[in-house]
Formats: structure tokens, C-alpha cells, sequence
């Protein structure tokens, strides 16, 4: 099973503290070279989209255990300590107006990896992609407010991304991996982990909608005035709501007004370009949660054929944590933990791998 999914996070106001992010880089820094150098880069990926093992990984490194932070600000660690390491790997993104910045920093890693530009274009399209699917495909109330793109020199990539739902003070943790992934549509995120589980959530990513996919194909192929005609007969949404087997939740929002405010230049774009697929349908610029529900909400009341309506989503301390809990951060022993690392790593590469074998077996323990 590949190991991607969700978690779910309340929302702590604050920030790290420069005493304890400077020794986050430094730790994350020391962490991920020593699983490159043990295990490789694809296994440093598929790690992090673990979210057992990214929490964890955020734990050790001394941050809230459960707060929207522990994202943010890991990834933004990670983040500067792959700056300052040599190890082929890159992350692009962060949060807020650094997310939007993704296609322009694959690039710049990119080329510093030497990737041709084909390979350059498919990693800012999975990027792109990965944020589409979790903020139209699947629609649980989580606005993406981040998004970080980790990728390796060879063109492997994992996604980790966080959505907001304001109304609830909750964010919720997106995890992709490149390593195995057959497609953007079809139940990308396999492990879900989760303390948070919304009554009901539109997943057009899950299998049981992929008859609403195949549909909501065809009638983006279809006129658009054709579409517009299935709310105009003697058989409205209302009507349908009313039904006692219909399982039709709402995500926040109405759906029935979106349907009247629905972009029809949107769905006569996609008239003219004709997707082949909902993966090229979903690629459209302009195609939108308001489309996707549109589309799916035809696909139920007209076609019989529902999509999932079910919520996809399914949690370690080394140095204590930045708000006290469970203990403050122990900065003596954190000290001592990069420093044992660092040191681990030089003599390695000197051909001396006794000390990261000592630490290996030490797992033998856990």
C-alpha cells in the first residue's frame, strides 16, 4: 500500500520561536542525511508521505504535536536545510504567497539538478495537479492555504499540503507520492489518518465515483446549452434533495445557487478542447469546485450514477515540544542529538559508518 493520506490539525496562532527553528533545520537537516545516505532518496520521499512518520518526524524535531504548525513550519525547515545540503533533493512552495511560487522555485532546483526541460514541465504539472485534486476533486471544507513540492534529481516527488477550514479552526494535511501514483484521479491519498471526519465530503477521487467521472466527461462534451436544459424540466434540484434514498450531503456553501452561478464560458471551453479523460477535464483552467459539483450533481440526478459522498480521511516526542507540552524542548539534549548526527554523517564519509551503525541498531530497542 502506498503510503499517502490525510491528517487533520486545530489551529495554533504563533510562530517558532528563532532558538528553535534555527535547531529544526539543523536536526531535519541531519535526519534526512542519514536516511539518503543509509536508504536513498525514495525512501526519504516515501517517509514524509507517511503522515505517521512525518508526524513523528515533526515531534522529534521539537514542534507542537498537534497543531497546523507542525506542517508549516517542518516543511519549512526541511525546507532550509535542503538549501544548505548537498543531497539531491529540493523543496519548492510553503505557505501562503510561497505556495504560488512552486512552478518558479522547480524550476530554479531543476536546473541546478540538470533536469531537461521535459522533465521540468511534468514536475510543475504534478505540482499543480496534486493542489487541483485536493482543493476541486475533493471538496471536505479545507481551503489550501499550503503546499510544499519535494522532488529528488531524478524526477521522484512527494507532495505535503494544508488545507483551512476557517469556520472550524481545524486544518487538514494532504500527502502525495510519486513513487507508484497510476493517476490524479482515482484515490491518490491510500492511507488516511485522521481525529477529524466530516459528516460528508464530495470525493470525486474515490472509486465508487468513477462512473460520475466517466459522465461528467461526456457532458463536458456535450453543449453547454445541453447541460443547462437538465435544470430547466419538470424535475428540479429541489425535488431531488426531497428524495428519502438520496444520499446527497453538502460540503459549506449551497449548491444549488452555485448551479445558477455555474460559469458556462468555463464549460464551453471545455466543449472546445473535448478532455479525453477527467484527469484533462480537471486540468482545464477555469474548471472548478463549482463545476465538479455541477457536473457530479447531473451525474446523480439525471444518470442515477452518485458519486461518493463519504469523507476519505482514516498519530512521537524526542525533545519535547515548542509549547511545553508534553515538556519544553530539552535544548541540551537536542544539541546533543544534532551534534551525534553531524558527527555520524562526516566520519561515513570517510568510510568510517560505525557510529550510524550504532544508531541503526538502536531501533532493535523501539
Amino acid at each position: 500500500m502506498r503510503k499517502t493520506g490525510t491528517a487533520n490539525l486545530p489551529l495554533h496562532p504563533g510562530k517558532a520561536p528563532r532558538w528553535l527553528f534555527g535547531r529544526m533545520v539543523k536536526l531535519a537537516g541531519g535526519i534526512t542525511e542519514v536516511i539518503v545516505d543509509e536508504y536513498g532518496s525514495p525512501e526519504f520521499l516515501k517517509r514524509l508521505s507517511d503522515p505517521f512518520w512525518f508526524q513523528a518526524f515533526s515531534c522529534v524535531l521539537g514542534y507542537d504535536w498537534h497543531s497546523s504548525g507542525t506542517t508549516t513550519v517542518t516543511c519549512g525547515a526541511l525546507k532550509e536545510a535542503l538549501k544548505k545540503e548537498n543531497i539531491g533533493i529540493g523543496v519548492a512552495g510553503g505557505k501562503g504567497s510561497a505556495s504560488r511560487r512552486s512552478p518558479q522555485e522547480i524550476e530554479e532546483i531543476s536546473n541546478g539538478f540538470s533536469l531537461p526541460t521535459r522533465k521540468i514541465s511534468e514536475l510543475q504539472y504534478s505540482s499543480r495537479m496534486a493542489a487541483k485534486v485536493d482543493n476541486t476533486a475533493l471538496q471536505d471544507g479545507y481551503q489550501l492555504y499550503h503546499h510544499a513540492f519535494i522532488f529528488t534529481g531524478k524526477g521522484d516527488w512527494a507532495v505535503i499540503q494544508q488545507g483551512m477550514n476557517e469556520a472550524e479552526r481545524y486544518a487538514r494535511r494532504y500527502h502525495w507520492l510519486s513513487l507508484g501514483l497510476k493517476g490524479f484521479v482515482e484515490e491518490p491519498h491510500s492511507a488516511i489518518c485522521s481525529q477529524r471526519f466530516e459528516e460528508a465530503a464530495l470525493d470525486m477521487t474515490a472509486r465508487q465515483s468513477a462512473d460520475a467521472r466517466k459522465i461528467s466527461v461526456d457532458l463536458a462534451n456535450e453543449s453547454p446549452s445541453r447541460i443547462v436544459k437538465f435544470f430547466t424540466g419538470q424535475s428540479s434540484v429541489n425535488d431531488f434533495l426531497k428524495k428519502e434514498d438520496a444520499r446527497l450531503h453538502l460540503p459549506p456553501g449551497h449548491m444549488i445557487k452555485d448551479m445558477k452561478r455555474i460559469n458556462i464560458e468555463t464549460l464551453r471551453k471545455a466543449y472546445e478542447i473535448q478532455p479525453r479523460s477527467y484527469e484533462e477535464l480537471l486540468a482545464i483552467g477555469g474548471v472548478g469546485p463549482k463545476v465538479v459539483r455541477s457536473l457530479a450533481l447531473i451525474s446523480d440526478l439525471v444518470y442515477g450514477k452518485p458519486p461518493s459522498w463519504k469523507d476519505p480521511a482514516k498519530y512521537s516526542f524526542a525533545h519535547g515540544g515548542k509549547d511545553g507540552i508534553p515538556y519544553p524542548v530539552d535544548r541540551e539534549t537536542y544539541d546533543k542529538s544534532i551534534e551525534i548526527l553531524r558527527t555520524g554523517i562526516g566520519e561515513a564519509k570517510i568510510g568510517n559508518r560505525e557510529k550510524l551503525g550504532a544508531i541503526r541498531r538502536l531501533e532493535s530497542f523501539v
